[in-house]
């Protein structure tokens, strides 16, 4: 039997080398789509004194001391504070007890004992219909999906349950809601999560009357508006972007503090254009406007919605009367997405003061493949032509 001329190893070793994986790295010599330096992007606090100077932190936190956390620590710091200063939390989910997927709850099942942090089924309709009910008898759950992906079978309990219970208990809704209840789920892309774990399920949520859906943007953020949500008297959905759990690291205050939920901020002032995102993107942005600046000698405003439901109508008009552009950046997809209700608050008004028509740069209307994972979330060549376009217009 003859030998093949060459072997199947040999022959990968001569082809995997001109094969670039697209999603995870970026075209040589790129001006605009290059990888985001967490380390000196100024959406992050770089310095201790810079997160203590946040005028939305309590005195206490603002007079305390800061660590070096990344957003899943933060997390975990919130969940931990949560359990300590009140008896009726529980943390809950698939492989919670270990740590979690993506670490959050490590060491605490090992504190608060698996009477309050413990494992569950493999079912999310299981999960979250165990804390609605948990929630009415006064508990304070917290319910995690392991991806914001599976969290569709539990859609009916969420909607239909969790959101209604307040108003259908009308003068008993005191007794009878679902306050304090948090779902939290990773979102996003990553660059290889293909079609089950990718998604941006967020503008779903939106619609439902009698839910909070909010998106941090950093470890800060996420420890402040996660203890807002815990506290809340409305169910929350907290999606947190699983991109940022390790790349994104600053000084977080170490007391517990809460964020207002349902308020924008703006992240940079500016008089000729308004870009308005929440989450991953928020740093897509800063890239885009950094770079615009320069070559176009603009001034742009950057907004965070952190509660994308409900969202600070007052703000983002504000802003966008005074600039009269407005561009809506998001990941999910643009149909339907939180950019069109943005884009349509917005055009009702600020209608006089429009200079251009407002722009969405979102994900594409098609689901999110392996091999081109990266292209449907808005890079900022995509976010840089926007604002182009909008000072031409």
């Amino acid at each position: 039997m003859m030998r093949p001329a060459c072997s199947p190893r040999s022959l990968a070793s001569q082809i995997l080398p001109s094969i670039r994986r697209h999603y995870a790295s970026h075209p040589p010599k790129a001006r605009l789509n290059i990888p985001t330096d967490y380390g000196t992007t100024p959406l992050l606090h770089h310095t201790s004194k810079a997160a203590l100077a946040n005028q939305e932190l309590s005195q206490e936190a603002r007079n305390g001391t800061t660590d070096r956390k990344n957003l899943f620590q933060a997390i975990n710091s919130a969940l931990s504070h949560a359990l300590r200063s009140d008896p009726r939390v529980l943390l809950f989910g698939e492989d919670v007890a270990f740590g979690g997927v993506f670490r959050c709850s490590m060491n605490l099942a090992s504190e608060f004992g698996d009477h309050r942090v413990f494992n569950t089924p493999l079912s999310e309709q299981g999960i979250v219909g165990f804390a609605v009910g948990a929630a009415v008898e006064g508990m304070r759950p917290i319910a995690e999906v392991q991806f914001a992906d599976y969290v569709f079978p539990a859609f009916d309990q969420i909607v239909n349950e969790a959101a209604k219970i307040r108003y259908r208990a009308g003068t008993n809704a005191d007794e009878q809601a679902c306050g304090g209840m948090v779902i939290r789920m990773p979102s996003g892309g990553v660059g290889h999560g293909a079609l089950y774990h990718s998604q941006s399920p967020e503008a779903l949520f939106t619609h439902v009357p009698g839910m909070r859906v909010v998106v941090p943007r950093s470890p800060v953020q996420a420890k402040g508006l996660l203890l807002a949500a815990i506290e809340s008297p409305d169910p929350v959905i907290f999606m947190e972007p699983k991109i940022l759990y390790r790349a994104a690291v600053e000084h977080v205050p170490a007391e517990a503090y809460t964020l207002p939920l349902s308020k924008a901020e703006v992240l940079k002032e500016g008089k000729d254009v308004t870009i308005i995102s929440y989450g991953t993107p928020l740093y897509t942005c800063q890239n885009a406007l950094a770079a615009a600046e320069k070559d176009l000698k603009c001034s742009v405003e950057l907004i965070d919605l952190r509660t994308v439901y409900p969202w600070d109508r007052q703000s983002v008009m504000a802003s966008v009367n005074k600039t009269g552009r407005c561009i809506v950046v998001h990941e999910s997809m643009v149909n339907a997405g939180v950019g069109a209700e943005v884009a349509a608050t917005v055009q009702e008004g600020c209608f006089l003061r429009l200079e251009a028509p407002v722009q969405r740069v979102a994900g594409w209307s098609t689901h999110s493949g392996l091999a081109y994972e990266k292209f449907q979330i808005p890079d900022v060549t995509r976010i840089y032509d926007a604002i182009k376009n909008v000072l031409e217009y």
